[in-house]
């Protein structure tokens, strides 16, 4: 589940321009710096995006595609309760989660589809795993769009945690922890007691293995 597999120059070409995004922004980020990050020619960018608009399109269709794939593997195929499926996601996970929360802050258009897309995904979900106890009185819209807020809110403020836990960025160490408090202020209502006690079993056992 790492996002950064490819190796062909189309790919890291991609890799390097959400690297760049994701600290310098869309708009201060040009062309030749994301070239020379790869240390290829400015036209074979253009070659393969067509222009700056195309490759940041480019970046916000694969992080949507990661993280439906994170969602599908990980939740839908249980996959949650696996330490070696968690590894995977912690080593992959940085690059797209500080590409999101640099989108979110500068509220680019692909951050507004990826909201969207994220809150139908998650919708979806409720759909077909109602909710129990107070949760089930509520709308699922709202339940939904509230729930992933608060879930990239997170991200978002994720500069903020990892200075008060006292790391250096976003480590799958730091990622565990996090993880293990997102899942503690979460009620079982709204996730479903089955999918947090997977949830907790894969982390548990991951914690185990790192040790």
């Amino acid at each position: 589940m790492r996002p950064i597999e490819d190796v062909t120059a189309r790919a890291r070409i991609r890799d390097a321009a959400m690297r760049l995004f994701a600290e310098h922004g869309v708009k201060e980020t040009t062309i030749r710096t994301i070239a020379a990050e790869v240390n290829v020619a400015p036209g074979l960018v253009s070659h393969h995006f067509g222009n700056k608009q195309g490759l940041r399109e480019a970046c916000d269709g694969f992080v949507m595609d990661y993280l439906r794939r994170v969602i599908a593997e990980g939740v839908d195929g249980e996959a949650i309760a696996d330490p070696g499926y968690l590894a995977d996601v912690y080593r992959g996970a940085p690059i797209v989660l500080r590409y999101v929360s640099r989108a979110l802050v500068d509220e680019s258009p692909g951050a507004t589809r990826l909201f969207d897309n994220l809150v139908a995904l998650t919708e979806d979900y409720l759909t077909t795993h109602p909710p129990q106890g107070r949760a089930a009185q509520q709308d699922l819209r709202t339940l939904a769009a509230v729930h992933v807020a608060m879930r990239l809110g997170v991200w978002v403020m994720h500069p903020h945690l990892v200075r008060v836990l006292g790391a250096d960025g976003l480590t799958p160490q730091v990622l565990t922890r996090i993880s293990a408090a997102v899942l503690d202020a979460m009620s079982p209502d709204l996730a479903g007691a089955d999918l947090m006690s997977l949830a907790r079993s894969g982390l548990n056992r991951y914690q185990q293995e790192q040790q």
